[in-house]
């Protein structure tokens, strides 16, 4: 068994975790990660961009939110539900986060919206292959993180993940781990900070710890190796479990949220006809650019789902007009958002590729056929519809006129949505200080945890309109979790 030793160890070298670690080791703790993966980021490689509030950039684009009002719309969106201690700290946190980010040569683009009516709170990452948020953006900023911990002296161990958090007369002193080899880690410290991720890629967690069955009625992303490891060492030393949902979304099954093509994927996320099973509408539509309210909307229908439904006129007004609305990813991808094109090609490359949830018909009567919807409401439903787009005035949920655009001309198309998700949320319960906590609420000493393994700062939603709150929590969290935890390690010398 090998032996070592450090002040901090991290487990897993994450968003959350690189900021522990960097943090912790600019206090001048020793400090060691653990991370299972060939490589450091995680799902932070995939990532665009993280909240901050009063950053320089927002007050240079005359952003006028505040600290107090980001906190009041956070407090008020989860109606004071969780800890706002530490809902204060991250965000009173997240504008010197941009400034320490930048200082070891981190770039961002201008902060965006996420969709309208949501706040500019969004610091989208530039890197030399990507536009400013684009895919796989914040790739570089994992890269500048770890290479600003190797600078420091912290040690990453790759392809060795912890096993076991240590316990001993009340409080923590290291971690069991294992090599590549197989051989067994004893690593002690002062202090450990749990950084692993989430339990997204666990169907058993998820459908055992919340109200969703991946595969059936949920179909959110599964990054490798994200099964709830340090959940489940923080639970074997006392801390207290909270807050385990997913980070709700929604999207059309084999193809995501681009379903058919991004082109596509983008028309079928226009506000129009929207029904469930029973051919009945259930929302406005017009507010499917948060992706939050509309996946909860969704949730509650039979079998969780629902069809966006359009017409061939509609969607040549797409082709010719642009898009009623810009969703977030068609926005960071390209150069020109709003233009339209190669919808036939790509429906034709979707029913190529046999996608079972979009749909062609020419009448409704067969389009309710092969959706499943029920016939006799579907036609009364468009009836009604159409002629609301004709006075202009939906009844039912007041949606703008200006989205209200008629179901008549064949063909008709829809697609079926269910509940997806960007991954999990919450498990460990925390502190404002981020120390883990037991169900008396008392703090395991020499115990952190940060980023998705202890974001239990929703309720029951994504705060979406502030976006960029998932990354975001990780950095800050991650920071704040190194710097207490560095100087938890100096008390003890």
């Amino acid at each position: 068994m090998k032996q070592l030793q450090a002040d901090v160890v991290v487990v897993a070298g994450g968003t959350a975790g690189l900021a522990a670690a960097v943090a912790a080791a600019e206090k001048g703790a020793g400090v060691m990660v653990f991370e299972k993966a060939s490589t450091t980021g995680g799902t932070g490689n995939m990532g665009n961009g993280f909240l901050a509030v009063e950053s320089r950039r927002q007050r240079r684009k005359q952003i006028a939110l505040t600290r107090e009002e980001a906190f009041k719309i956070f407090m008020d969106y989860t109606h004071w539900r969780v800890d706002a201690r530490l809902v204060s700290a991250y965000i009173n946190k997240s504008a010197s986060t941009i400034d320490w980010l930048e200082e070891m040569g981190v770039e961002f683009g201008e902060p965006v919206a996420y969709f309208a009516g949501s706040n500019f709170t969004w610091h989208l990452i530039k890197s030399a292959t990507a536009r400013p948020g684009g895919e796989g953006a914040a790739a570089t900023m994992m890269r500048i993180l770890t290479e600003r911990a190797r600078q420091l002296g912290v040690k990453i161990l790759l392809k060795t993940p912890a096993r076991k958090i240590l316990k001993e007369g009340g409080r923590i002193v290291g971690v069991m781990a294992e090599d590549e080899s197989g051989e067994e880690i004893r690593a002690t410290a002062k202090a450990v900070i749990i950084a692993t991720g989430g339990f997204g890629d666990n169907p058993e967690w998820i459908k055992k710890y919340t109200e969703y069955e991946w595969g059936r009625d949920l179909f959110s992303f599964r990054i490798p190796g994200l099964v709830g490891d340090g959940i489940r060492m923080a639970w074997e030393v006392g801390a207290a479990a909270e807050g385990m949902t997913i980070e709700l979304t929604y999207g059309v099954p084999s193809g995501g949220m681009s379903a058919g093509g991004r082109q596509f994927g983008a028309v079928l996320r226009q506000p129009n006809l929207m029904v469930n099973l029973f051919g009945e509408r259930f929302m406005n539509e017009g507010i499917m650019g948060n992706t939050t309210f509309t996946g909860n909307a969704i949730s509650r229908q039979k079998n969780r789902c629902a069809f966006i439904i359009l017409d061939e006129a509609t969607k040549r007004h797409y082709e010719e007009d642009g898009l009623d609305i810009i969703p977030g990813p068609l926005t960071l991808s390209s150069a020109d958002p709003e233009k339209i094109s190669n919808l036939d090609d790509e429906l034709k490359q979707a029913f190529a590729q046999k996608n079972e949830n979009i749909f062609a018909a020419d009448s409704l009567e067969e389009l309710a056929q092969k959706t499943g919807i029920n016939p006799d409401a579907l036609r009364k439903t468009v009836a009604e519809y159409n002629k609301a787009c004709e006075t202009g005035r939906d009844e039912i949920f007041h949606k703008n006129a200006r989205y209200l655009r008629p179901v008549k001309q064949p063909k008709f198309y829809a697609g079926r949505y269910f509940p997806t998700g960007y991954g999990s949320l919450g498990g460990i319960k925390i502190n404002h200080r981020t120390e883990v906590v037991t169900k008396n609420h008392e703090a395991i000493p020499g115990l952190y945890a940060a980023g998705t393994d202890a974001c239990a700062i929703y309720a029951d939603s994504y705060v979406f309109v502030l976006p960029g709150n998932t990354m975001g929590f990780a950095l800050n969290s991650g920071r704040m979790a190194g710097e207490n935890a560095a100087e938890y390690s100096k008390s003890l010398k």
